[in-house]
């Protein structure tokens, strides 16, 4: 049996990724994901990117305008490598990225106390269900906004053939510490892919 079917007591999701319980996961973030979060979400201060593999994010939020600040546990020839963003006290204005997706809960409970603004992790829109999620973070937690994908992103592992689609969806899910209310739920208009890939 694969060894990666069952995660944290779940079922591995219907996806093309494969976890790698060594660590890396890696799997660049295409760059009109990316650009799908900047065009709706606005962000005062430095960006800390802190799994920032390759690049491929903190180089669009670079572009974007923003003071990027790239880190990440492993060595992808991009960033400060080293750091665990796990077991950190540094602190940021705000946090953009796509955690490791064995990881995502981790990064949650992180980031909420390292980001002093807001900060936006690209998830599984399958995130928002589980009733240990429901207990741990969305009960005392809850996000400020959710930007649910229109257009299915693919994601490759670095270096792979691309061919195919993806069958996961996924969304920006973003913690404003100054919002007040309820969580939004928000649809990302159609056309990034297109335009920035």
């Amino acid at each position: 049996m694969d060894a990666t079917y069952q995660i944290n007591g779940g079922f591995k999701p219907t996806t093309k990724r494969n976890a790698d319980l060594d660590g890396p996961d890696f799997y660049p973030t295409p760059r009109w994901a990316t650009f799908a979060l900047i065009d709706n979400e606005s962000f005062k201060g430095d960006i800390w990117e802190c799994a920032c593999g390759d690049g491929e994010m903190s180089k669009v939020l670079d572009e974007t305008g923003s003071v990027v600040i790239s880190s990440d546990l492993f060595n992808r020839g991009f960033g400060e490598v080293g750091h665990d963003f796990l077991d950190t006290s540094r602190r940021a204005p705000n946090i953009v990225t796509n955690p490791p997706f064995h990881s995502a809960e981790g990064f949650v409970a992180s980031a909420l106390k390292q980001a002093d603004e807001k900060f936006a992790l690209l998830l599984r829109l399958a995130f928002l269900e589980g009733a240990k999620r429901a207990r741990t973070i969305f009960s005392t937690t809850p996000p400020s906004r959710v930007w649910v994908f229109s257009e299915r992103i693919t994601f490759y592992m670095k270096g792979a053939k691309r061919a195919g689609s993806g069958t996961t969806a996924y969304a920006w899910v973003v913690w404003d510490k100054h919002a007040s209310g309820g969580t939004e739920l928000k649809w990302l208009e159609p056309g990034y892919k297109a335009k920035y890939s």
